[in-house]
């Protein structure tokens, strides 16, 4: 493997140590550090692809690490996060079945990502959107009613596998 290409793997992978983090953050009910972490994922994410390009070192596998990545940071991080600080205390199963949703979502809509290969837009919201924003709503949520957290998610949910055309920046 190319030297240069350990560089943007190394963004990728602590964009996933953050994501993992944000799971053990979570375990110990610090709910607040669990979506900083997530936000931290979000910047090294939008880095590990443009340092790739810079050092013309972009590959296939730094396109499925990414994505792998993205799954534990965007997916189910987020989706462990509002499960427990937000949902299971009111909805119980419900809420379960609410964030499970939201990871599976994710899952596909990266997959779909992977194969489909569209440069002028995407299809769908990114889960590197989704997953950064419901840490945002996670940070507000004091001052946000029980039900906003189960619609946000199944909303972004069916977003992230929506056919809706969304411009690449």
């Amino acid at each position: 493997m190319n030297h240069k290409a350990a560089i943007p793997n190394a963004f990728t992978l602590t964009n996933l140590l953050l994501g993992i983090l944000s799971i053990v953050y979570t375990m110990d009910q610090n709910y607040r550090m669990s979506a900083i972490m997530i936000l931290l994922a979000a910047i090294l994410d939008g880095m590990d692809g443009k340092v790739a390009r810079k050092l013309d070192v972009a590959s296939p596998f730094g396109k499925e690490l990414d994505s792998l990545s993205d799954l534990v940071s965007f997916g189910v991080a987020p989706a462990i996060l509002i499960y427990a600080a937000q949902l299971n205390e009111p909805y119980g199963i419900i809420g379960l079945t609410v964030a499970i949703l939201f990871a599976l979502c994710g899952a596909i809509r990266l997959a779909r990502f992977n194969i489909l290969n569209i440069t002028t837009h995407f299809l769908g919201i990114p889960i590197t959107v989704a997953g950064p924003l419901m840490a945002l709503f996670s940070l507000a949520g004091d001052h946000l009613p029980d039900l906003f957290f189960p619609v946000a998610m199944l909303l972004l949910a069916g977003l992230m596998v929506s056919n809706l055309k969304v411009p690449k920046f």
